[in-house]
């Protein structure tokens, strides 16, 4: 199923984790609705932007398999309003950092980012429609309020 011109339902759903433990990963319309949204409002104009293909590396996680990988309970990621993502070639600083200047979101979060090692980390971001527009960066096991240079 496609839920917008260059992400399918099944990439937004695909789990190493989920598939080696047999755990179901299959979102209710509600979650595939919130996805879409996602796609259209947040994946799509980043590939456009920067003009590359890429596939999440995180989208729609059920409950079940939340909780296996040790993520939190209150996950945007359960409720499909959520994605981690990385483009080749691309820093994730950067990546955050347009994402933050050029789209509406809820919630944006620079992961696991060494300004040392440009394809480090992973950007984490959300969409839920009346959004925060919060940003938060991760790194050394602590939170930062905002991504400053």
């Amino acid at each position: 199923m496609k839920l917008s011109e260059n992400f399918s339902l099944a990439e937004l759903t695909r789990s190493q984790v989920a598939t080696r433990k047999n755990i179901p990963n299959d979102p209710s319309w509600i979650e595939v609705s919130n996805l879409k949204s996602l796609c259209k409002n947040i994946l799509e104009p980043v590939r456009f932007h920067f003009d590359r293909p890429f596939s999440p590396a995180s989208g729609y996680r059920s409950l079940v398999l939340n909780n296996e990988i040790g993520s939190h309970d209150k996950s945007q990621h359960i409720l499909g309003q959520a994605a981690d993502l990385e483009i080749y070639g691309v820093s994730n600083y950067d990546l955050a950092v347009w994402i933050r200047d050029n789209l509406d979101f809820d919630q944006l979060i620079l992961e696991h980012h060494d300004r040392d090692i440009p394809s480090s980390g992973w950007v984490h971001v959300s969409y839920l429609g009346n959004n925060r527009k919060e940003v938060l960066e991760f790194r050394d096991h602590s939170w930062s309020l905002d991504l400053k240079n």
